[in-house]
């Protein structure tokens, strides 16, 4: 009963922390109890996870998103392509299981987080996969908040170079804005409009991992019908009135589940599973996030 009190007022508390806080509070309680909701957990953080990514869909603009100069789309792209590929080469080479490495490689190309809630119930992974895939990249996000701008003054970056190097090479939008807004305001928009372009790139990845990761040719694709509803939800904020109050409490619940959800998929971790994955992922996404950081940063310099 005490373990079963604790799990409900953590699954409670999460909501008031960040993302990355509630998934290593997860993953703590996961090494320290058995959790007491093993038949309810798998199906409430599928759904709560998509329900949340369709209600960060309500905070993206479309017309904003796409703002972003030609060279600003064309990192994009080759970026986003680049790490894909990178990271599918990495993953065979480190043995890394199929979909952990493909949710590893989604975030980073990406937008962190973000990226493989979307991604992971497409690819239909397990609560393992998804926990370690998001520890590795919050733990290199959390990295790049506090190394990015000093590095940045070190190279003589302009604010216009370090808000491109930064959206690019920083996985989680929260972090690539905590970066932007710590090196200048120059660099804050355009880091922001870089990065809002990169996460329009969640849907076109969905249906390819849709595509990628069926079991059978026989077998019927399962649509994921919650990035449909996601696409509804930018386009309504993008071609509709709705009252800023109104779009101010949906991304507030939004990102509260998430980072609920983000408990609770931390929760369901087990040291066996730990064990079985190994440093392998870290590496990866260690080695995906130096491809991409210095990549990037050749091609502005």
């Amino acid at each position: 009963m005490a373990v079963r009190i604790l799990f409900i007022a953590l699954f409670i508390a999460s909501a008031f922390v960040s993302p990355a806080i509630a998934l290593f509070a997860g993953i703590v309680f996961a090494l320290l109890f058995r959790h007491p909701y093993p038949h309810y957990h798998k199906k409430a953080s599928k759904y709560m996870l998509q329900a949340a990514v369709v209600g960060l869909g309500f905070g993206m603009n479309l017309h904003e998103s796409l703002k972003a100069g030609s060279d600003g789309m064309l990192f994009t792209i080759i970026s986003v392509t680049g790490v894909i590929l990178i990271g599918w080469f990495v993953g065979k080479w480190l043995k890394v299981p199929n979909k952990l490495s493909w949710l590893i490689s989604s975030g980073t190309a990406i937008c962190g987080g973000s990226a493989i809630a979307a991604v992971s119930p497409v690819v239909d992974a397990n609560e393992d996969e998804t926990s370690m895939s998001l520890a590795v990249i919050f733990a290199l996000n959390a990295i790049a908040l506090f190394i990015f701008p000093p590095i940045g003054h070190l190279l003589g970056l302009s604010e216009q170079q370090f808000g491109m190097w930064a959206a690019i090479a920083i996985h989680d939008t929260s972090s690539v804005v905590g970066a932007g807004a710590q090196y200048g305001s120059d660099a804050l928009a355009v880091a922001t409009t870089v990065k809002l372009t990169r996460a329009l790139w969640i849907i076109p990845l969905s249906f390819v991992s849709m595509m990628f990761f069926r079991k059978d040719a026989n077998r019927k694709i399962s649509i994921p019908w919650f990035i449909f509803l996601f696409i509804l939800a930018m386009l309504a904020n993008t071609y509709f009135a709705i009252p800023a109050v109104l779009l101010k409490g949906i991304g507030i619940a939004s990102h509260k589940m998430l980072s609920m959800t983000l408990f609770l998929i931390g929760s369901g971790l087990s040291i066996q599973s730990i064990r079985n994955v190994g440093i392998k992922p870290v590496a990866m996404g260690l080695i995906l996030w130096a491809s991409i950081m210095v990549a990037t940063l050749l091609v502005i310099l």
